[in-house]
Protein backbone atom coordinates (compact mmCIF):
# COMPACT_ATOMS: atom_id res chain seq x y z
CA UNK A 1 0.00 0.00 0.00
CA UNK A 2 1.16 3.26 -0.16
CA UNK A 3 0.56 7.08 1.40
CA UNK A 4 -2.78 7.65 -0.79
CA UNK A 5 -6.24 6.63 -0.06
CA UNK A 6 -6.65 2.72 -1.46
CA UNK A 7 -10.02 1.70 -1.88
CA UNK A 8 -10.37 -1.93 0.15
CA UNK A 9 -13.18 -4.46 -0.55
CA UNK A 10 -13.94 -6.99 2.60
CA UNK A 11 -14.05 -10.01 1.71
CA UNK A 12 -14.80 -12.48 5.16
CA UNK A 13 -15.48 -11.59 8.52
CA UNK A 14 -14.48 -13.83 11.27
CA UNK A 15 -15.64 -13.73 14.84
CA UNK A 16 -12.97 -14.96 17.21
CA UNK A 17 -14.39 -14.02 20.35
CA UNK A 18 -17.80 -12.33 22.09
CA UNK A 19 -16.27 -9.30 21.24
CA UNK A 20 -13.74 -9.29 18.81
CA UNK A 21 -13.54 -9.95 14.82
CA UNK A 22 -11.18 -10.35 12.14
CA UNK A 23 -11.75 -8.37 9.30
CA UNK A 24 -10.20 -9.45 6.15
CA UNK A 25 -9.49 -7.02 3.00
CA UNK A 26 -8.25 -7.41 -0.68
CA UNK A 27 -7.54 -4.36 -3.25
CA UNK A 28 -10.01 -3.44 -5.11
CA UNK A 29 -8.41 -3.89 -8.33
CA UNK A 30 -6.14 -6.89 -7.91
CA UNK A 31 -2.66 -6.66 -6.59
CA UNK A 32 -0.35 -7.49 -4.22
CA UNK A 33 -0.30 -6.24 -0.44
CA UNK A 34 3.21 -4.97 1.02
CA UNK A 35 3.87 -4.47 4.56
CA UNK A 36 6.30 -5.45 7.42
CA UNK A 37 4.92 -7.76 10.25
CA UNK A 38 4.05 -5.15 12.72
CA UNK A 39 2.78 -2.43 10.78
CA UNK A 40 -0.61 -0.74 10.96
CA UNK A 41 -3.11 0.82 8.54
CA UNK A 42 -5.49 4.06 8.66
CA UNK A 43 -9.29 3.51 7.97
CA UNK A 44 -10.94 6.48 7.05
CA UNK A 45 -14.47 5.86 7.53
CA UNK A 46 -17.95 8.11 7.13
CA UNK A 47 -20.06 7.20 9.87
CA UNK A 48 -23.45 9.27 9.81
CA UNK A 49 -22.13 11.53 7.63
CA UNK A 50 -19.20 12.40 9.92
CA UNK A 51 -15.78 11.51 8.72
CA UNK A 52 -13.52 9.47 11.19
CA UNK A 53 -10.14 7.91 10.83
CA UNK A 54 -9.07 5.47 13.08
CA UNK A 55 -5.19 2.78 12.97
CA UNK A 56 -5.94 -0.41 12.82
CA UNK A 57 -2.50 -3.11 13.03
CA UNK A 58 -2.25 -5.56 10.40
CA UNK A 59 -2.73 -8.62 11.95
CA UNK A 60 -2.37 -10.85 8.49
CA UNK A 61 1.54 -11.89 7.58
CA UNK A 62 3.23 -9.90 4.85
CA UNK A 63 3.83 -13.74 3.56
CA UNK A 64 0.53 -14.37 2.13
CA UNK A 65 0.21 -10.95 0.41
CA UNK A 66 -3.36 -12.07 -1.11
CA UNK A 67 -5.61 -10.56 1.08
CA UNK A 68 -4.95 -8.54 4.54
CA UNK A 69 -6.74 -8.18 7.44
CA UNK A 70 -7.25 -5.98 11.57
CA UNK A 71 -8.75 -7.51 14.25
CA UNK A 72 -10.74 -5.46 16.06
CA UNK A 73 -12.34 -5.48 19.94
CA UNK A 74 -15.61 -4.24 20.40
CA UNK A 75 -15.38 -1.30 22.58
CA UNK A 76 -18.20 -0.10 25.09
CA UNK A 77 -19.17 3.46 23.22
CA UNK A 78 -16.64 2.58 20.82
CA UNK A 79 -17.80 4.70 17.82
CA UNK A 80 -15.41 2.48 14.78
CA UNK A 81 -15.24 -0.35 16.54
CA UNK A 82 -19.27 -0.83 17.43
CA UNK A 83 -19.45 0.61 13.18
CA UNK A 84 -17.39 -2.06 12.34
CA UNK A 85 -18.60 -4.55 14.03
CA UNK A 86 -21.94 -3.81 13.39
CA UNK A 87 -22.06 -2.94 9.58
CA UNK A 88 -18.92 -4.02 7.43
CA UNK A 89 -19.95 -7.43 5.81
CA UNK A 90 -18.51 -9.02 3.09
CA UNK A 91 -18.52 -7.17 -0.64
CA UNK A 92 -18.50 -3.78 1.75
CA UNK A 93 -15.80 -1.13 0.73
CA UNK A 94 -13.63 1.14 2.82
CA UNK A 95 -10.80 3.48 2.55
CA UNK A 96 -7.22 3.17 3.90
CA UNK A 97 -4.02 4.25 3.50
CA UNK A 98 -0.47 2.80 5.25
CA UNK A 99 1.37 0.56 5.98
CA UNK A 100 3.06 2.54 8.72
CA UNK A 101 5.14 2.05 11.45
CA UNK A 102 8.53 1.02 12.99
CA UNK A 103 6.98 -2.17 15.26
CA UNK A 104 8.50 -4.93 13.44
CA UNK A 105 11.24 -7.81 13.70
CA UNK A 106 12.12 -6.32 9.82
CA UNK A 107 13.44 -3.35 11.70
CA UNK A 108 14.51 -4.93 14.76
CA UNK A 109 16.41 -8.53 13.42
CA UNK A 110 17.48 -10.22 16.24
CA UNK A 111 18.03 -14.16 17.25
CA UNK A 112 15.69 -14.26 19.86
CA UNK A 113 12.44 -12.26 20.38
CA UNK A 114 9.88 -11.68 23.20
CA UNK A 115 6.57 -10.93 22.58
CA UNK A 116 3.87 -9.69 25.43
CA UNK A 117 0.79 -8.47 24.56
CA UNK A 118 -2.54 -7.35 26.58
CA UNK A 119 -5.83 -8.04 24.99
CA UNK A 120 -6.27 -7.06 21.45
CA UNK A 121 -2.50 -5.70 21.59
CA UNK A 122 -1.82 -9.15 20.62
CA UNK A 123 -2.48 -8.19 16.96
CA UNK A 124 0.92 -6.80 15.78
CA UNK A 125 2.77 -10.04 18.07
CA UNK A 126 0.36 -12.36 15.84
CA UNK A 127 1.43 -10.88 12.05
CA UNK A 128 5.37 -11.34 13.30
CA UNK A 129 4.90 -14.70 14.82
CA UNK A 130 2.79 -15.82 11.45
CA UNK A 131 6.19 -14.50 9.35
CA UNK A 132 8.38 -16.17 11.53
CA UNK A 133 6.20 -19.66 11.47
CA UNK A 134 5.89 -19.47 7.50
CA UNK A 135 9.44 -18.40 6.72
CA UNK A 136 10.21 -21.36 8.99
CA UNK A 137 12.93 -18.63 10.55
CA UNK A 138 15.14 -19.88 13.14
CA UNK A 139 14.83 -17.18 15.92
CA UNK A 140 13.67 -18.46 19.32
CA UNK A 141 10.54 -16.50 20.35
CA UNK A 142 8.56 -16.35 23.32
CA UNK A 143 5.06 -15.40 23.33
CA UNK A 144 3.06 -13.96 26.13
CA UNK A 145 -0.24 -12.87 26.04
CA UNK A 146 -2.22 -11.92 28.93
CA UNK A 147 -6.22 -12.28 28.50
CA UNK A 148 -8.78 -12.05 31.21
CA UNK A 149 -10.31 -15.41 31.13
CA UNK A 150 -9.31 -18.31 28.62
CA UNK A 151 -12.50 -17.54 26.53
CA UNK A 152 -10.64 -13.39 25.77
CA UNK A 153 -7.61 -15.23 24.42
CA UNK A 154 -7.39 -13.94 20.44
CA UNK A 155 -6.03 -16.55 17.95
CA UNK A 156 -5.81 -19.61 20.85
CA UNK A 157 -5.85 -22.56 18.26
CA UNK A 158 -4.10 -21.03 15.91
CA UNK A 159 -1.26 -20.45 18.47
CA UNK A 160 -1.61 -23.91 19.70
CA UNK A 161 -0.72 -25.53 16.47
CA UNK A 162 2.09 -23.26 15.56
CA UNK A 163 3.13 -23.82 19.08
CA UNK A 164 2.85 -27.66 18.04
CA UNK A 165 4.71 -27.60 15.00
CA UNK A 166 7.92 -25.22 15.38
CA UNK A 167 9.98 -26.16 18.08
CA UNK A 168 11.36 -22.56 18.28
CA UNK A 169 8.58 -20.61 18.99
CA UNK A 170 6.92 -20.94 22.19
CA UNK A 171 3.27 -19.81 23.27
CA UNK A 172 2.73 -19.06 26.99
CA UNK A 173 -1.36 -17.02 28.02
CA UNK A 174 -1.71 -15.45 31.32
CA UNK A 175 -5.43 -15.66 32.66
CA UNK A 176 -7.13 -13.35 35.58
CA UNK A 177 -10.13 -15.29 35.93
CA UNK A 178 -11.32 -18.50 35.05
CA UNK A 179 -14.01 -19.38 31.93
CA UNK A 180 -17.17 -20.41 33.33
CA UNK A 181 -17.50 -23.90 33.30
CA UNK A 182 -13.72 -24.41 32.38
CA UNK A 183 -11.17 -23.73 35.22
CA UNK A 184 -7.68 -22.04 34.03
CA UNK A 185 -4.68 -24.39 34.61
CA UNK A 186 -1.99 -22.18 33.37
CA UNK A 187 -0.61 -18.83 34.70
CA UNK A 188 -2.95 -16.87 36.68
CA UNK A 189 -3.21 -12.94 37.61
CA UNK A 190 -1.26 -10.82 35.95
CA UNK A 191 2.35 -10.47 34.32
CA UNK A 192 5.48 -9.98 37.40
CA UNK A 193 8.95 -10.19 36.73
CA UNK A 194 8.66 -13.46 38.69
CA UNK A 195 6.61 -15.11 36.16
CA UNK A 196 8.19 -13.64 33.64
CA UNK A 197 11.34 -15.30 34.88
CA UNK A 198 9.87 -18.22 35.15
CA UNK A 199 8.45 -18.58 31.24
CA UNK A 200 11.49 -16.87 29.68
CA UNK A 201 14.88 -16.53 32.41
CA UNK A 202 16.85 -15.32 29.43
CA UNK A 203 14.12 -12.56 28.74
CA UNK A 204 17.39 -9.64 29.21
CA UNK A 205 19.05 -10.95 26.14
CA UNK A 206 16.16 -11.12 23.51
CA UNK A 207 14.30 -8.04 21.58
CA UNK A 208 11.28 -6.65 23.33
CA UNK A 209 7.85 -6.33 21.52
CA UNK A 210 5.26 -4.87 23.55
CA UNK A 211 1.55 -3.75 22.75
CA UNK A 212 -1.99 -3.51 24.62
CA UNK A 213 -3.69 -1.05 26.74
CA UNK A 214 -1.77 2.02 28.25
CA UNK A 215 -1.75 0.93 31.95
CA UNK A 216 -0.46 -2.60 30.45
CA UNK A 217 2.34 -1.50 28.56
CA UNK A 218 3.31 1.44 31.12
CA UNK A 219 3.65 -1.69 34.13
CA UNK A 220 5.67 -3.57 31.35
CA UNK A 221 8.17 -1.07 30.97
CA UNK A 222 8.60 -0.43 34.49
CA UNK A 223 9.05 -3.88 35.27
CA UNK A 224 11.87 -4.54 32.68
CA UNK A 225 13.69 -1.57 33.06
CA UNK A 226 14.02 -1.94 36.92
CA UNK A 227 15.37 -5.72 36.25
CA UNK A 228 17.90 -4.44 33.62
CA UNK A 229 16.81 -5.00 30.50
CA UNK A 230 18.85 -2.79 27.49
CA UNK A 231 15.71 -0.57 26.69
CA UNK A 232 17.62 -0.25 23.06
CA UNK A 233 15.69 -3.69 23.13
CA UNK A 234 12.30 -2.54 23.77
CA UNK A 235 9.71 -1.32 21.49
CA UNK A 236 6.12 -1.05 21.75
CA UNK A 237 2.95 -0.04 19.62
CA UNK A 238 -0.02 1.90 21.26
CA UNK A 239 -3.13 3.35 19.72
CA UNK A 240 -5.42 5.46 22.12
CA UNK A 241 -8.69 7.35 21.04
CA UNK A 242 -9.71 9.91 23.32
CA UNK A 243 -13.16 10.15 24.29
CA UNK A 244 -14.96 12.65 26.49
CA UNK A 245 -15.14 10.82 29.80
CA UNK A 246 -17.42 14.23 31.79
CA UNK A 247 -17.73 17.68 31.32
CA UNK A 248 -14.47 19.63 29.85
CA UNK A 249 -11.91 21.68 32.16
CA UNK A 250 -13.28 25.23 30.85
CA UNK A 251 -10.78 26.75 33.04
CA UNK A 252 -8.41 28.51 30.93
CA UNK A 253 -4.79 27.29 30.77
CA UNK A 254 -1.63 29.05 32.65
CA UNK A 255 0.00 31.12 30.55
CA UNK A 256 4.22 30.55 30.43
CA UNK A 257 6.64 33.09 29.48
CA UNK A 258 7.19 30.98 26.87
CA UNK A 259 4.08 30.23 25.44
CA UNK A 260 1.39 30.95 23.04
CA UNK A 261 -2.01 31.02 22.66
CA UNK A 262 -3.84 28.28 20.64
CA UNK A 263 -7.35 28.84 19.62
CA UNK A 264 -9.52 26.00 18.11
CA UNK A 265 -12.22 27.52 16.55
CA UNK A 266 -14.64 24.68 16.22
CA UNK A 267 -14.45 24.09 19.37
CA UNK A 268 -14.48 26.93 21.01
CA UNK A 269 -11.16 27.08 23.41
CA UNK A 270 -8.15 29.01 23.35
CA UNK A 271 -5.67 28.16 25.33
CA UNK A 272 -1.89 27.85 25.99
CA UNK A 273 1.23 26.05 24.72
CA UNK A 274 4.71 26.28 24.99
CA UNK A 275 7.23 25.60 22.51
CA UNK A 276 8.52 22.17 23.67
CA UNK A 277 4.63 20.61 23.73
CA UNK A 278 2.69 19.70 21.20
CA UNK A 279 -0.70 20.95 20.17
CA UNK A 280 -2.15 17.71 20.80
CA UNK A 281 -1.02 17.76 24.40
CA UNK A 282 -1.71 21.09 25.40
CA UNK A 283 -4.95 20.20 24.13
CA UNK A 284 -5.32 17.15 25.90
CA UNK A 285 -4.04 18.37 29.33
CA UNK A 286 -6.81 21.48 28.86
CA UNK A 287 -9.76 18.97 28.59
CA UNK A 288 -10.25 19.08 25.21
CA UNK A 289 -10.58 15.82 23.66
CA UNK A 290 -9.86 15.44 19.89
CA UNK A 291 -9.17 12.80 17.45
CA UNK A 292 -6.06 11.15 17.87
CA UNK A 293 -4.17 7.91 17.99
CA UNK A 294 -0.62 7.14 17.05
CA UNK A 295 1.07 10.23 18.46
CA UNK A 296 4.06 9.65 16.42
CA UNK A 297 3.10 11.56 13.19
CA UNK A 298 2.40 8.52 11.26
CA UNK A 299 -1.63 7.31 11.03
CA UNK A 300 -3.37 11.11 10.18
CA UNK A 301 -5.29 10.52 12.42
CA UNK A 302 -4.85 14.10 14.05
CA UNK A 303 -4.76 16.01 10.92
CA UNK A 304 -6.30 19.27 10.99
CA UNK A 305 -6.13 22.37 9.22
CA UNK A 306 -3.80 25.62 10.16
CA UNK A 307 -5.67 28.81 9.53
CA UNK A 308 -2.91 31.24 11.15
CA UNK A 309 0.20 31.11 12.77
CA UNK A 310 3.00 28.82 12.48
CA UNK A 311 4.68 25.32 13.53
CA UNK A 312 7.30 22.87 14.01
CA UNK A 313 6.00 19.99 12.42
CA UNK A 314 8.30 17.15 13.07
CA UNK A 315 6.34 14.41 11.51
CA UNK A 316 6.61 10.08 10.51
CA UNK A 317 4.89 10.32 6.81
CA UNK A 318 1.43 10.59 8.31
CA UNK A 319 1.19 13.73 6.16
CA UNK A 320 1.40 14.01 2.88
CA UNK A 321 3.44 17.14 0.89
CA UNK A 322 0.60 18.52 -0.96
CA UNK A 323 -1.41 18.77 2.50
CA UNK A 324 1.27 20.46 3.66
CA UNK A 325 1.19 22.94 1.35
CA UNK A 326 -2.75 23.20 1.98
CA UNK A 327 -1.73 24.29 5.21
CA UNK A 328 -2.34 20.62 6.91
CA UNK A 329 -1.05 20.13 9.68
CA UNK A 330 -0.95 16.92 12.52
CA UNK A 331 -1.58 17.96 16.12
CA UNK A 332 0.61 15.27 17.91
CA UNK A 333 4.02 16.73 16.46
CA UNK A 334 3.68 20.41 15.78
CA UNK A 335 4.58 22.93 18.15
CA UNK A 336 3.78 26.02 18.24
CA UNK A 337 5.78 29.06 16.62
CA UNK A 338 3.83 31.65 17.57
CA UNK A 339 0.14 32.10 18.31
CA UNK A 340 -1.97 29.96 15.98
CA UNK A 341 -5.33 29.22 14.73
CA UNK A 342 -6.84 25.55 14.37
CA UNK A 343 -9.73 24.45 12.58
CA UNK A 344 -10.59 21.73 15.41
Amino acid sequence: MSETEELLVCRQVHPLTHDVSTFVFEYAEPRLFRHDPGQFLTLALDIDGRPVQRCYTISSSPTRPFLLSITVKRIPGGLVSNWLHDHLEPGDTVLAHGPLGEFSTARHPAPKYLFLSGGVGVTPSMSMTRTLYDLADPADVVFVHSARTPADIVFRHELDLIAATAPNIRIVHICEEDRPYAPWGGHRGRLTIETLRQIAPDFLEREVFTCGPAPYMAAVRRMLSDAGLDMDQYHEESFTFETPTGQADTSPAVATDSGFKVEFTRSGRTIECDTDTSLLAAASRAGLSLPASCAQGMCGTCKTTLLSGSVDMQHNGGIRPREITQNKILLCCSKPLEDVVIDA
